[in-house]
C-alpha cells in the first residue's frame, strides 16, 4: 500500500521464471516488505529552525554488494522527515539507477551510522524477518536483479532507471527462513576465501607495477646496461651522437625553408641561413651524474617536429577521418582503437594525421598522473588524425631514438620535470609544448639504446605474461562469484533440512498480518504532501512570532 491510499502494483508472472527447490516460493519484494524512497536533495528545499542536520545516503555510497561510506554528506531536514526515513539495521538498499552499472546494485544496512537517512536515488526495503533474511535478498538482488531491473526498467540512450512500481514487482526466490541463513553463511564463507585471493593479486599487481617503474628507470640510469657497457665501449658516445642529430636537425630545417622558398617562387635571402636558431640544451644544475659516454639533452633538441592536433569536437560515430581520444595515450602505450570521427575536409585535416614512430603527449588531463605521459605510436595501418589535447613530436633521427625516447620521457627526472610543470587554468590541468621542449633527456650511444630497448622487451615480456595471468585469474574470481549465487538461488549451495518450515507456509502465516499492520502504519503515517503543508505552517508561525 502506498502513502496517496493506493495499492502498489506487486503481480508476479512466474511463467519465465525458474523452477525453484521443494519449500521455496517466488514472491514479490513488495509482498515481504515496506519499501520506501528518500529525501530530495533539491536548492528550493526551505530551511525552518526546526530543522536538524543528519548524515544521509547518496548513490556513490551504495555499491553492489557492500557501502561505501568513506564520504557521508549531511542535509537538513524536519524531525518528522527524519523519523520518517530513518535507516533501520537490515534495510535493503537499492539504488534507481543512472549509468547501467549502477542500476539496482545495493547492499544491507547494518546501522553503521547513527540517525541516517538515504536520498531519494535509493530506495529502502524494510523486510519482514520472518519470512526473509535481508542478506538473502540483496544477493539476489545483486546477481539476479542486474539483468532484470535492466529489462524492466526506464531505458535512455545512456542511462537506465527503476521506480518504486518497479522494485515492488521484483520476483524473490523465497526459502525456508533456516535455509536462507544457511545458504547466507556459506557465501560468506566461500566469497571470504574469493576475497584472500583477489587480495593476494592486486599485492602482486601492485609489486609488478613497482618492479616494471624500477626497469624503466634502471634503463635511462645506464644501471640495466653496466654490465654490456663495460664489454662494448661506445664507438659514439652521447655527446657525439648528441652533435650528429643538432647537424640533422639543421639539415632538415635548412631543407624545409628551401621547399617554403620554393613554394612562393622566391630566392634564398643572402644569409637566411643565419637566422636558425639552435635548439637549447638542458641547465644540467642539479641533475644527477650520468655514466660515462652518456650526456643530458633536451627534448627539443632531438625531435624536429612539435605540434597540438584538432580542436573542434569529434562526433562518436562515423562518417569522417578517425581521430584518437586522448585516454588513447598512456604511458608508453598508443590505443589505435580508441578513436572518434572527424568529418572535415582533406585539404583541413592533411597535416594532422600520425605515422609510426611518432611520440604523442597527453596536453591536458583530469589525472596528473596522466599528464605529459607519451605513447609512441606503432601498427597504424589507417589514417589516423590526433587532437588537440595530444602532442605530436618527431624525432630527428629514426629507430632507435623514438622507442628510447618514449622510455624515457615516462620515467625519472624526465618525468618528474613534466610533473613540475602541470598547471590548471579555468579548471584544467595541462603542460605546454615548451615543458615538452626543455624536458631533460639522459642520453646514451645508438648501439647502448638498442640495447636498453632490447631488455626492456625482455623483461617487460615476461611481466606482460604474468599480467595477463593475474587478469585472467581476476576474471576467473568474478566467474565463481556469480556461480556461487547461482547455485545459491538453485538451491544447490547447501543441504536442505527437511524439518524447516516451508516458505509458502510462512508466506500465509504473515499474509494477514502484514496487510493488517501495512494498513494501520498508513493510517498513522502523514503523507508527503500533508508534511509538507506542516513545514510551511511551522514556517509561517516561525515567521509571525519573529
Amino acid at each position: 500500500m502506498s502513502r496517496n491510499g493506493k495499492k502498489e502494483s506487486a503481480e508476479l508472472d512466474t511463467s519465465a521464471l525458474p523452477s525453484l527447490p521443494k519449500g521455496w516460493c517466488w514472491t514479490t519484494l513488495a509482498t515481504i516488505s515496506d519499501i520506501e524512497g528518500g529525501i530530495t536533495k533539491d536548492q528550493k528545499r526551505r530551511t525552518t529552525p526546526t530543522m536538524r542536520e543528519v548524515p544521509y545516503l547518496r548513490v556513490a555510497n551504495v555499491q553492489r554488494g557492500f557501502l561505501d561510506l568513506s564520504e557521508v554528506k549531511t542535509i537538513l531536514a524536519e524531525e518528522e522527515e527524519i523519523q520518517s526515513l530513518l535507516l533501520q539495521e537490515g534495510d535493503v538498499l537499492f539504488t534507481e539507477g543512472g549509468d547501467r552499472d549502477k542500476l539496482g546494485r545495493g547492499w544491507v544496512w547494518k546501522g553503521e551510522i547513527p540517525d541516517c537517512i538515504h536520498q531519494n536515488h535509493i530506495f529502502r526495503a524494510r523486510l519482514c524477518r520472518d519470512v526473509a533474511e535481508p542478506k538473502f535478498v540483496s544477493y539476489h538482488g545483486n546477481h539476479f536483479g542486474q539483468s532484470w531491473f535492466v529489462r524492466t526498467g526506464k531505458q535512455t540512450t545512456n542511462l537506465a532507471s527503476i521506480n518504486k512500481s518497479v522494485l515492488s514487482r521484483f520476483p524473490v526466490p523465497l526459502a525456508p527462513v533456516q535455509e536462507q541463513c544457511r545458504i547466507v553463511a556459506k557465501i560468506e564463507e566461500l566469497f571470504s576465501d574469493l576475497d584472500a585471493g583477489v587480495a593476494a593479486l592486486e599485492r602482486v599487481r601492485a609489486n609488478l607495477k613497482r618492479y616494471r617503474t624500477a626497469v624503466l628507470k634502471a634503463a635511462v640510469e645506464g644501471r640495466l646496461t653496466a654490465e654490456w657497457r663495460a664489454q662494448n665501449p661506445p664507438k659514439e658516445t652521447g655527446r657525439q651522437l648528441l652533435a650528429r642529430i643538432l647537424r640533422e636537425h639543421r639539415r632538415k630545417w635548412e631543407e624545409e625553408q628551401l621547399v617554403s622558398f620554393g613554394k612562393a617562387g622566391k630566392m634564398p635571402p643572402a644569409k637566411w641561413k643565419e637566422k636558425y636558431n639552435e635548439p637549447a640544451g638542458p641547465d644540467c644544475t642539479g641533475l644527477p651524474a650520468l655514466p660515462e659516454g652518456w650526456c643530458w639533452a633536451t627534448v627539443d633538441q632531438l625531435i624536429f617536429y612539435l605540434r597540438n592536433g584538432l580542436s573542434l569536437k569529434p562526433s562518436q560515430t562515423p562518417p569522417g577521418h578517425r581521430i584518437l581520444r586522448i585516454n588513447a595515450v598512456r604511458p608508453m602505450a598508443v590505443n589505435l582503437q580508441e578513436i572518434r570521427y572527424y568529418d572535415m575536409p582533406d585539404a583541413q585535416v592533411a597535416n594532422f594525421f600520425i605515422e609510426n614512430g611518432d611520440l604523442l603527449f597527453t596536453r591536458y588531463n583530469g589525472s596528473v598522473d596522466l599528464l605529459g605521459v607519451a605513447g609512441m605510436v606503432n601498427g597504424c595501418s589507417e589514417p589516423t588524425l590526433h587532437p588537440d589535447k595530444l602532442i605530436r613530436v618527431k624525432a630527428v633521427l629514426g629507430h632507435p631514438l623514438p622507442a628510447y625516447l618514449e622510455i624515457a620521457a615516462n620515467v625519472g627526472v624526465s618525468r618528474r620535470h613534466m610533473q613540475g610543470r602541470a598547471r590548471t587554468t579555468a579548471g584544467q590541468t595541462g603542460i605546454s609544448g615548451v615543458d615538452i621542449r626543455e624536458m631533460p633527456i639522459p642520453l646514451c650511444s645508438v648501439a647502448e639504446q638498442e640495447q636498453i630497448l632490447e631488455e626492456v622487451e625482455r623483461r617487460l615480456s615476461i611481466l606482460q605474461e604474468a599480467d595477463t595471468q593475474i587478469e585472467a585469474n581476476f576474471k576467473r574470481s568474478a566467474r565463481l562469484r556469480q556461480s556461487i549465487l547461482k547455485r545459491a538461488f538453485e538451491g544447490k549451495l547447501v543441504a536442505q533440512d527437511p524439518h524447516d518450515e516451508s516458505a509458502s507456509t510462512l508466506l500465509a502465516g504473515i499474509s494477514t498480518q502484514t496487510k493488517d499492520g501495512r494498513a494501520q502504519l498508513e493510517e498513522r503515517r502523514p503523507s508527503r504532501s500533508s508534511r509538507k503543508r506542516s513545514q510551511a505552517g511551522e514556517a509561517l508561525s516561525c515567521r509571525k512570532s519573529s
